[in-house]
């Protein structure tokens, strides 16, 4: 193996889709978010794999995206832009059939002078202060919009990851308000807002995370394996530094592999010195600096050098690898490199 691998197991992504299915209980549906890149790991395959199992709605980012989930499935399943209805997306959001969820009074002007009778949703602002329609504005436009018979009546929770946070609660309440009598599908919860219960899950989920093994879907199966191959390794003396800074010298005989992936590759340089890498089951220390596009790792404790060591996979997820980074499992899964090989691991395939 001369360049790192990837390898997403889409059986597991579609199996984490139908644990959290199971958790809504019937007449809820269970969509899929697969906004960057279906969290970086390929929104082709992973929107196909999420099909077969039984999703038929999806949520992108922007109009972009859904052209890239519309072009893998072809017509019929929805395709939902977070985003809204965004200047220059009009012939996009027409012609590849998209809905869009509208934000804000702007576009929802926008969109019904645009395209009249086109499928739209609209997201309300519950306290999270990011996208949607505020209260005030909500309760002027209300009238007239549910005339325009929007599919769907969305919002997001803030801290549904912390499940005692109060603001769960109060949105919870503001969406109620906001939305009761309307007699319109809603929506709320996606992963953290699922595992909070059913009194969040109205008529339509939306996990995204939870479907590529991340918190806090913590029964989740695994989806990721991250191999870096070993390019070289060096035999180091005590007193021998190793890597930019001398930040790491040796205490005793020591054989180190440079390994290929850095910074350049989603790598954050704030795993230097603490993250490990595994051979099978033997964990190996990340000694020195992580670079641009190298890693150092001592394996002396190898009876033999490895062709490639793993930083992903059964030992390390992508939560534990960004908690040792100081960031978290989104950005460590959608900031994976597009250097690395994809590997789609799927039964028959």
């Amino acid at each position: 193996m001369s360049t790192a691998t990837l390898t997403i197991d889409l059986d597991a992504i579609a199996a984490n889709w139908r644990s959290l299915d199971r958790m809504t209980g019937p007449g809820v549906q269970t969509a899929a978010v697969v906004k960057a890149d279906a969290y970086g790991l390929g929104v082709t395959r992973v929107a196909r794999a999420l099909a077969h199992a039984g999703a038929r709605r999806f949520f992108v980012a922007y109009a972009e995206e859904g052209a890239a989930v519309r072009q893998a499935l072809g017509p019929g399943p929805q395709v939902a832009v977070l985003s809204g209805h965004m200047a220059g997306d009009t012939e996009m959001i027409h012609d590849l059939d998209l809905t869009p969820m509208l934000n804000s009074l702007e576009q929802i002007t926008r969109h019904l002078e645009a395209l009249p009778g086109h499928a739209f949703g609209v997201q309300l602002d519950t306290g999270m202060n990011r996208l949607g329609v505020e209260m005030l504005e909500w309760q002027a436009v209300a009238p007239i919009l549910l005339e325009a018979g929007p599919e769907l009546l969305m919002s997001h929770l803030a801290c549904a990851d912390e499940s005692q946070h109060p603001l769960n609660e109060a949105q919870l309440a503001t969406f109620h308000a906001m939305t009761d009598g309307t007699g319109l599908p809603r929506s709320l919860a996606a992963t953290g807002g699922i595992l909070l219960g059913p009194r969040y899950h109205f008529d339509l989920t939306r996990p995204g995370v939870g479907l590529f093994g991340g918190l806090p879907h913590v029964a989740a199966h695994p989806v990721v394996t991250l191999s870096l191959p070993v390019i070289q390794t060096r035999e180091v003396e005590p007193g021998e530094a190793v890597g930019y800074g001398c930040t790491w010298v040796a205490e005793r005989p020591s054989v180190i592999a440079t390994v290929g992936g850095g910074y350049a590759d989603g790598l954050p340089r704030t795993l230097s010195n603490k993250a490990r890498l595994w051979d099978g089951d033997t964990p190996c220390p990340l000694v020195g600096r992580v670079s641009m596009d190298l890693i150092t790792v001592d394996i002396t404790h190898l009876p033999e050098v490895p062709r490639s060591l793993d930083i992903l996979g059964p030992h390390q997820g992508v939560d534990a690898l960004a908690e040792v980074g100081g960031t978290i499992g989104y950005e460590m899964l959608t900031s994976l490199g597009r250097r690395y090989q994809r590997r789609h691991q799927e039964r028959g395939a």
